[in-house]
């Protein structure tokens, strides 16, 4: 079955992990969900970096977190917070790619 991650998830956001790392979290509504996801590895670094379009190297950690039934990915910012040409400080808008994935269970 496929599922839009924006009609699974409560959470889909980005943010600064530091000037040179970006984070996003992914959580789920349900822990039902989540596990189906989790167990059928839906998330993970290929597509992530290929959805990003960033090599697979600059993802710092994908953790599968069950306490929150959330996916947190930690990766390499393409440009340091604050650097010169750098659009978004916070790193609070580099989510949106992730509204749009398609998940496979």
């Amino acid at each position: 079955m496929e599922y839009n991650l924006r009609d699974i998830a409560s959470v889909i956001r980005s943010k600064n992990s530091g000037p040179y790392e970006l984070t996003f979290d992914i959580i789920f509504k349900e822990f039902d969900m989540y596990n189906q996801v989790k167990a059928a590895n839906a998330i993970n670094e290929p597509a992530f970096a290929q959805l990003y379009n960033i090599p697979q190297s600059d993802i710092i950690k994908l953790v599968y977190f069950d306490p929150a039934k959330a996916v947190k990915i930690t990766i390499v910012r393409p440009i340091p917070s604050g650097a010169l040409g750098e659009t978004d400080v916070y790193g609070a808008q580099q989510h949106s790619p992730l509204l749009g994935y398609t998940i496979q269970i």
